[in-house]
């Protein structure tokens, strides 16, 4: 079966709820239409969900992370961070964030004996460990920098990589271990000291935050779950695009595929996509044309690989860097056809890079003055900046 490229888009309107006609009505449900939310920018989660929602507001998001604990973040597919319904979290820590826990465990271990902070690294990481468990074991919230002057355990810096753009480096080693522990999902990243957009956690066990803590999925069911769920809002999708997003290697991912009976479907660039049993029918195109204002590392943006059916090839170097982190994306009728910039007062504005129609830069402008609304004067700092956005030309 053919499943083309139009079709695609049209379930980007519907599931990922881009359409004023199916955006949602709180942020748990933005987060389980999209699978997470990425949170390594921590504006991100914000604005994702007010893109999607009806009446968005800061603290409809602030109430899932922070007190109901309905969304949370976790480090895991990619070592990125994202915040996930508390639903997904057995399938992520058994699969995703086990991998980067182990990857995490072993460039530690050996930065920690590069740099002469401990001979034994693996022991240095089992002390700390063990020193910032029975710190947190009152229920406390504490920074990392809090926890570095607390506790011995956690002393040492990093030397950098000569060579390297690190090479200057001269950072403590306690951050890492705390990201460490997250991804062992031994403790989480509770409140925020700072403002909503920026990224300032205090962290606490994960039975403090969560009360019942589930048992992590076996791996291999914990990967059927995430491609289950991926396949259910970003399919159809390929092997490249599923490998990619999980951060997982293809032979993982052929083994979920086998596990949720993926139906194969032909995608308009000629190759093999994947939709779960039963979804493989065309979605009817939107009723009306519509536009949304999405932010950096958006999950809408970040969820394929292969990203020619909703960007020109030709626009992705001006709209991602060059490790395929998207900036913020001004988009029409599911494709990318700009990106959007505030002013000092914080007002937005869409910068095109292809020719509107005037319909086309109504709907953006109505959207541009609904983000402005949301943002209330907030001024977004963004690290992953793309070249439109810092006001590059177009070739």
């Amino acid at each position: 079966m053919r499943f083309p490229d139009s079709a695609r888009r049209a379930r980007l309107a519907r599931r990922h709820a881009l359409h004023p006609e199916h955006r949602l009505d709180d942020p748990v449900a933005v987060g389980r239409a999209l699978v997470a939310f990425h949170a390594t920018d921590a504006s991100t989660v914000h604005l994702a969900a007010a893109a999607r929602l009806r009446d968005p507001t800061v603290s409809a998001v602030e109430q899932a992370l922070y007190d109901d604990r309905a969304l949370v973040k976790q480090l895991a597919m990619r070592r990125t961070l994202f915040a996930f319904p508390v639903e997904a979290l057995p399938a992520v820590w058994g699969s995703a964030s086990e991998r980067v826990a182990v990857q995490q465990r072993n460039q530690l271990t050996r930065d920690l004996e590069r740099d002469g902070v401990a001979d034994d690294g693996a022991r240095w990481i089992n002390r700390a460990r063990a020193a910032v468990l029975e710190r947190l074991a009152d229920g406390s919230e504490l920074s990392a920098r809090q926890l570095r002057e607390e506790l011995p355990e956690l002393h040492g810096r990093t030397k950098g990589v000569p060579g390297s753009r690190w090479s200057v480096a001269d950072l403590p080693f306690a951050p890492r271990l705390l990201t460490l522990l997250g991804a062992e999902h031994l403790i989480v990243r509770a409140h925020s000291e700072g403002h909503w957009r920026t990224s300032r956690p205090l962290w606490t066990l994960t039975g403090t935050w969560l009360g019942d803590v589930p048992e992590p999925l076996p791996v291999a069911e914990g990967y059927a779950s995430l491609v289950r769920s991926w396949l259910a809002a970003f399919g159809p999708g390929t092997e490249a695009d599923l490998a990619w997003w999980l951060g997982a290697t293809k032979a993982s991912v052929r083994a979920a595929l086998a596990e949720v009976d993926a139906v194969p479907v032909v995608l308009d660039s000629g190759a093999t996509g994947f939709v779960l049993p039963g979804d493989d029918s065309l979605d009817d195109e939107p009723s009306a044309h519509w536009a949304a204002l999405l932010p950096t590392l958006d999950p809408t943006t970040m969820g394929w690989r292969e990203r020619a059916f909703y960007v020109a090839p030709e626009l992705v170097p001006h709209l991602f860097d060059s490790n395929g982190n998207g900036g913020t994306t001004a988009w029409i009728d599911g494709r990318i056809v700009g990106c959007w910039v505030q002013d000092d007062e914080g007002r937005v504005r869409v910068i095109p890079c292809t020719p509107l129609s005037p319909a086309h830069t109504e709907l953006l402008e109505a959207e541009a003055q609904r983000l402005t609304a949301f943002l209330d004067g907030v001024v977004i700092s963004n690290v992953y900046k793309s070249r439109m956005m810092k006001g590059e030309p177009l070739p």
